[in-house]
């Protein structure tokens, strides 16, 4: 099977974007005289000259001026609604195309039409990788018979790899043959001091004593630069080959070598133009985080000027739970003692895990070691009792994805693949003594989970497509494509070649170079595509993901622990190309019309939930747009805009204000038919020249920043009432007047508590309360599918709204994780509840069986939840006995000034005249409104009072909400504490909650006697009933 090429009008479009950069410019190529060699002897002719001129080709110069460029390509933005970039000089150029839509066909195109318009045939494409060059070379093979059918002439090319010594011969071709000439070669072959990549700058006997890249730079090449982004430090070593001029083509440049953009098929084009598949997303969360297993994961290790600083993920203790976390470690570090949260004591699991060794200078991977002899390497994670688990439900949905879409797909003959990334070969195929291979854990769990869903879909599918996989009955349905082994593998036929792990060359990236793979790969491109081919699921290694560039993979299954350097459109960018069926024929939009994003979309089946991946994916699509502006009028970038002139005068942009704007815009052709931006707007605005509709003729200025700000990438900071920040707060006057500081001096004495109860009592009441309430949930999955919309925008990428949430389900585990982390679940409870073990050991032997035996769901959440509804009853039983008595330490006044407060204006901080700062931040509404109450109301000063002023109690430390200082006027408690709760009914309160308020009542009787009221409010209202003496405080 061979894939077919059809003419895109906007491979045309970028090609000719190129082109006419250079109208006028004379058709011509340039011969120069570089030497003299000896020539090989004709024994029939003894007449012939012994020597021969070595005459070397080369592209012609440039002979516009820079005024007849810069005109060209001006024109050339102007078409294509870009930007116009003067003073970027002449040199350079860019072109920007979603991956996938099939920039390496554009630029080949791109040679070819040079050399037809100008005459230009040399040219050097320079990639990042020896993936990208592969699938590069690839490329040039497989759109050789297309573009000689419509050219009527063949490019030569050749890739330049500096341990082949056919390269030199190749070299000598490239300058000595008129034809259109192609090097392909990855940037490491000329940056890199390598002794075999130095070759490039060495005199050498078989050129003459030239150097390589001098015969390079005599012809005047054209480069192609592929993912420039890539490059790095390359860029500067570009003017080695002394290029005619460099055009540079990538789905994401970077802003420092975006040089004369004269086309732009971004993410948001290239969706809404239908040229590459639509992205469903299958999010996969375990609801019931478990930590019996000592969890690790390496992100990654920083070299800094001291000393390297590891990134792992652990779990730590919270108030919900256990939960992962990203910490920063260094040498000396002791995860156990940084698993601790805001707790007394750390998870049992990482006792013993002090950071002995960061070490860094490994090519493939960073290490981290502990002390107690264990290690991890850079995406590595250990002890994740839920991975597995995970593992297979990935595999699961991916399968089940693959045959919903298969059954429907096989009818227009369009064959169907899933991708798996794994990070070890391990995980697939393992090796015995004999280098006889069998299934790893990963090709296990496919095999068996294969075989229940095709049981699940086998009777309700027809009978063509029965008869298909009747077919592949007994047949090998998944493949591996890794590194081969090639010492351990002589002798052995190709089915029977040994994997290994591909070595990771590039840590920031995460990719090998390993050229024997990335062939295999290829080779099998084609065959892949063909239902007569069983293999519909293919495993490799993640860092070999750069090689895979099928057009028919539908499902992309990541089974790793994703690098924070892998972003989420490398993880799709695999998969985004149109299917073809399997004549070759390309399923694009002329072929599908509406039926289009039925068939060409890809699934990813994430190991996170669906939120957190979409989020990061349109935040990601986002941030990599090269246009910052909007292109589009939309009334939602107007809106709860607020524009303030020089006098203080306010103008809030309401739709009214928009309605008018918009009629003003359609007046001036701003905007076309689609209400998309005209390049009309771009030459109003550079020119300083933009109409000021009738509404803003009082904030002309403002307006004239507003839409500047909006529709060009020139970054102007525009006020927006929704982006007012709050933090480092201040103490104000008010903290310092005497009426407050009056009520301070009486609250800030700290006391102790004594108490006094019936133990029998307390444990009667816990063993009920364990026995009747205590449930420890089972490992629950939740998988969510979502889609992109049909169409997309820039304002919904940056609102994070172009996905959809489909459907939701969700699966129960009722199997018991193994533990292997020794728990003292005895002293454990004890700390947390401040009982002795005696008194924990009579409560848990006395609870039903059935109960304890949670225990093995989550240790945990066992411990968490029994030492809770232990506290409730310790509330309700020792109360009573409890003694509060002040004593002679104080609270400093240091912990109003030792705030990280933080808050928004609008969201939850306010603006306010009586608190001892400026802004008042709260927790919630109830309490926002209570402050905008005690604004208005009899309060003379107030404070929020912080973190740091904490009552101890039996159930834990206590942080009372606000201090009150009444005018002396009708009132009859002018000095006040409150708590404000949602509900004040001692019934919706816990066991622990009314126990602090009973303490904190007893608390400041105690430290005041009487002076300092203290009572829960829901409301200002109820406040006011309470200080009057409307309603009697308890």
């Amino acid at each position: 099977m061979k894939l077919k090429f059809k003419r895109q009008q906007y491979q045309e479009d970028a090609t000719m974007s190129i082109v006419k950069c250079f109208k006028g410019q004379p058709k011509g190529s340039r011969q120069d005289l570089i030497g003299r060699r000896e020539k090989k002897i004709d024994l029939t002719n003894w007449n012939q000259n012994s020597v021969e001129d070595i005459i070397s080709f080369g592209n012609n110069k440039i002979m516009l001026t820079s005024e007849e460029l810069r005109k060209n390509i001006r024109t050339v933005q102007k078409q294509n609604n870009l930007d116009y970039t003067d003073n970027q000089g002449y040199e350079n150029y860019s072109v920007e195309m979603e991956t996938g839509t099939g920039k390496t066909y554009t630029y080949i195109k791109t040679m070819y039409e040079l050399n037809k318009a100008y005459g230009w045939s040399k040219f050097i494409v320079i990639v990042p990788s020896i993936a990208i060059r592969e699938g590069v070379l690839k490329s040039f093979q497989i759109t050789e018979e297309h573009f000689q059918e419509l050219y009527r002439k063949k490019i030569r090319f050749f890739v330049y790899n500096s341990n082949n010594s056919s390269n030199i011969a190749n070299i000598n071709n490239f300058a000595e043959d008129n034809s259109i000439q192609v090097m392909i070669m990855n940037y490491q072959a000329f940056n890199t001091k390598s002794k075999g990549n130095r070759r490039i700058y060495e005199e050498l006997d078989e050129l003459q004593s030239r150097k390589p890249i001098d015969v390079l730079k005599a012809t005047n090449p054209i480069l192609i630069i592929d993912e420039p982004q890539k490059m790095g430090k390359t860029e500067e070593m570009l003017k080695e080959f002394n290029p005619l001029f460099i055009i540079r083509y990538s789905a994401t440049h970077k802003e420092k070598f975006k040089y004369n953009m004269v086309y732009r098929l971004d993410a948001v084009d290239a969706y809404n133009q239908k040229l590459v598949k639509k992205i469903n997303v299958k999010g996969i969360e375990l609801l019931h985080n478990k930590s019996e297993n000592t969890y690790l994961y390496l992100d990654r290790v920083e070299i800094s000027k001291s000393d390297p600083v590891a990134y792992i993920e652990i779990e730590t203790k919270s108030s919900t739970g256990v939960t992962k976390k990203t910490k920063k470690f260094k040498v000396g570090d002791d995860l156990y003692q940084l698993s601790k949260g805001k707790f007394d004591y750390g998870l049992e699991e990482y006792r013993g895990y002090v950071i002995s060794e960061i070490n860094a200078q490994n090519m493939s991977y960073d290490i981290v070691k502990f002390t107690n002899g264990k290690e991890i390497t850079t995406g590595q994670i250990i002890g994740d009792a839920e991975e597995d688990y995970m593992a297979r439900i990935q595999i699961r949905e991916t399968i089940r994805s693959h045959f919903e879409k298969e059954r429907e797909y096989y009818k227009k003959g369009i064959k169907v693949l899933s991708l798996f990334f794994i990070d070890e070969v391990a995980k697939y195929k393992v090796y015995d003594e004999n280098k006889k291979a069998h299934n790893g854990e990963y090709a296990k769990i496919f095999e068996e989970e294969y075989n229940n869903i095709y049981n699940e879909f086998y009777n309700f599918i027809d009978e063509d497509y029965k008869k298909y996989l009747d077919s592949l009955n007994g047949k090998k349905v998944h493949s591996g494509y890794f590194s081969i082994d090639k010492k351990a593998s002589k002798g052995l036929s190709e089915d029977e070649q040994i994997f290994i792990d591909s070595k990771i060359d590039d840590k920031a990236e995460g990719t090998s170079s390993d050229e024997d793979a990335y062939d295999l790969i290829m080779k099998d491109k084609e065959r892949l595509l063909s239902l007569s081919e069983p293999v519909r699921f293919i495993f490799s290694h993640s860092a070999l993901r750069e090689g895979w560039d099928n057009p028919n993979i539908f499902q992309i299954c990541t089974l790793k622990k994703s690098n924070s350097e892998i972003s989420k459109r490398q993880e799709i960018g695999r998969g985004l190309r149109i299917c073809v069926n399997s004549n070759g024929d390309r399923m694009d939009y002329r072929e599908l019309e509406d039926d289009f994003f039925n068939i060409n979309n890809l699934t990813v089946i994430a190991s996170e939930s669906y939120d957190s991946f979409a989020k990061a994916l349109q935040s990601e699509i986002s941030a990599n747009l090269s246009r910052k502006s909007f292109d589009k009028f939309e009334q939602k970038i107007f809106i709860d805009r607020e524009l303030v002139n020089k006098d203080g005068k306010s103008l809030p942009i309401d739709e009214t204000v928009v309605n008018k704007i918009y009629r003003d815009f359609m007046k001036n052709d701003y905007i076309d038919e689609n209400d998309n931006i005209t390049h009309k707007l771009k030459e109003d605005i550079a020119n300083n020249a933009i109409s000021i509709p009738e509404v803003m003729q009082d904030h002309i200025e403002e307006y004239t920043k507003l839409i500047t700000s909006l529709f060009t990438e020139t970054k102007i900071e525009i006020g927006n009432a929704n982006k007012n920040n709050i933090s480092n707060l201040k103490l104000n006057d008010n903290f310092y007047k005497k009426e407050f500081q009056e009520l301070w001096n009486k609250i800030n004495v700290k006391s102790i508590y004594e108490v006094d109860f019936d133990s029998n009592e307390l444990i009667e009441k816990a063993v009920k309360a364990l026995n009747d309430k205590l449930i420890i949930s089972k490992m629950r999955v939740r998988i969510t599918e979502g889609e992109q919309r049909n169409t997309m925008s820039v304002s919904q990428l940056k609102d994070e709204d172009s996905m959809i949430v489909g459907k939701v389900r969700n699966e129960v585990y009722n199997d018991f994780v193994p533990v292997t982390t020794k728990y003292d679940l005895i002293g454990s409870v004890a700390t947390d509840t401040g009982l002795t073990r005696h008194t924990i050991i009579e409560i848990l032997k006395n609870i039903r069986q059935d109960v304890f035996e949670q225990f093995k769901y989550n240790p945990e959440e066992f411990i968490r939840k029994a030492s809770n509804l232990i506290n409730d009853e310790k509330a309700t039983t020792i109360i009573d006995g409890i003694t509060y008595n002040k004593t002679e330490d104080k609270f400093s006044n240091e912990i109003f000034t030792e705030n990280n407060l933080t808050g928004k204006l609008g969201v939850n901080a306010l603006e306010v005249k009586k608190h001892i700062y400026d802004y008042v931040i709260t927790d919630s509404t109830i309490e926002m409104e209570f402050a905008r109450k005690l604004e208005q109301g009899e309060v003379t000063i107030y404070a929020k009072l912080p973190n740091g002023f904490k009552i101890r109690t039996p159930f834990g430390n206590y942080n009372p909400d606000w201090a009150l200082v009444f005018d002396n006027k009708d009132i009859k408690y002018i000095y006040f504490i409150a708590e404000t709760k949602g509900s004040m009914q001692s019934a919706q309160l816990k066991g622990a909650e009314q126990g602090k308020i009973a303490c904190a009542r007893k608390h400041f009787k105690a430290i005041s006697n009487g002076a300092v009221k203290y009572g829960v409010v829901d409301s200002y209202e109820n406040l006011i009933n309470l200080v009057t003496g409307v309603v009697p405080i308890e």
